[in-house]
């Protein structure tokens, strides 16, 4: 009975050999485009890790066209025809069938003999309707602007936008746990606000250890998720010893037992100086209660550092190697834009990080009304 079986599986493994004619050496595209009035080319592009290129073309005939191409481990591809981007993941082996409409304006299409590009298109179905949903606020947002009304719009459309933004980052964090093995999750969570999800980020970046090894991507992005971990939420902060504005050295150590802001600005940063008024009012309202700030300044031009916090009003400690980005306090946070900030509790845990405006607010109220 055994040996029956043997001869079996080894003659149907045999027939599988004669009779199919999958190419792993290279994958193929197939595509049929309805409605491609006017366009006469198709564009093949590879998403590397910082940038995305064309690496071939072809002409379109009757609608339909051909791509073969190689990647030797699943990689994320873009179809480019007329006007519409389309993704898909392909490697190897896979072939490929592509059907679309270009008078379709939701970008529908079919795809089949790619399981991951499955995914990445059931990523896309959803990241499309909060695409069109925030070009529709924008659309209105330009089309209300007259004269000095821009900023009562914003206090409109802004908290729309927002929460577009959180509704649609909810759905694409239960996209990455509902798909942790796929290649489409790792596109999908590079769609995410790095510094609001960091620790999401960092998490995910754990679980992918071992997985997609030959996907630079994600081997780049697992190696920076694990330089920025020690700096995530949860973590001690790092030690440092800096001067004041007056000369005297102070270090971090110096405010252990206490509530403390690390505030990263610069009188030349506009977006720093803009939300220092809220800093301000922020700090006034939680000082009685614990709440301390240490501005960093990334200026090189002390009489401008000076000037910015008599301008501004910024009645805390201030400290600075006049550096700017290369100062080693700087270097040791990884500060690459700014305004950043780093709350630190008590215990010297980062508890919070690069949150402004309103979420500042409401993380003071919730960390203060506990005490």
């Amino acid at each position: 009975m055994k040996k029956h079986l043997l001869t079996y599986t080894l003659s149907s493994a045999l027939l599988m050999g004669l009779y199919s004619c999958k190419d792993d050496k290279a994958f193929k595209i197939e595509a049929t485009i309805k409605n491609a009035d006017g366009v006469k080319k198709a564009y093949l592009l590879r998403a590397d890790t910082n940038q995305v290129s064309v690496i071939d073309s072809v002409e379109l005939k009757d609608g339909k066209f051909e791509f073969k191409n190689q990647s030797a481990t699943a990689n994320l591809f873009k179809l480019r025809v007329g006007e519409s981007i389309f993704d898909l993941i392909a490697k190897n082996g896979d072939n490929i069938d592509f059907e679309t409409d270009l008078k379709n304006d939701k970008h529908e299409y079919k795809i089949s003999g790619s399981q991951e590009s499955d995914k990445i298109k059931e990523f896309n179905t959803f990241s499309n309707v909060y695409s069109g949903k925030n070009a529709q606020l924008v659309n209105e947002f330009q089309g209300k602007v007259q004269g000095n009304n821009q900023d009562s719009l914003l206090k409109i459309y802004q908290p729309v936008f927002e929460k577009n933004m959180g509704d649609y980052s909810d759905e694409v964090l239960k996209f990455i746990e509902d798909n942790k093995k796929s290649l489409a999750a790792f596109y999908a969570a590079m769609s995410l606000d790095p510094n609001k999800y960091e620790q999401q980020l960092v998490a995910y970046a754990d679980g992918l250890k071992g997985e997609f090894k030959d996907n630079a991507s994600v081997q780049q992005f697992i190696r920076q998720m694990e330089s920025i971990k020690p700096l995530s939420v949860g973590h001690k902060a790092p030690e440092f010893a800096i001067k004041d504005i007056n000369g005297k050295e102070i270090k971090l150590s110096d405010f252990k037992g206490k509530y403390v802001m690390l505030d990263f600005w610069a009188s030349w940063c506009a977006p720093c100086r803009q939300e220092n008024p809220n800093v301000v009012r922020l700090y006034n309202t939680y000082k009685a209660k614990g709440f301390n700030i240490l501005g960093i300044s990334l200026d090189e031009s002390k009489e401008s550092w000076k000037r910015a916090i008599l301008d501004d009003k910024l009645t805390w400690q201030h400290v600075s190697d006049l550096q700017k980005w290369e100062g080693p306090v700087e270097r040791t946070y990884q500060i690459q834009a700014i305004p950043s900030n780093f709350i630190i509790d008590p215990q010297g845990n980062i508890i919070a990080k690069n949150i402004t405006g309103k979420n500042l607010e409401t993380f003071l109220n919730t960390t203060f009304a506990k005490l």
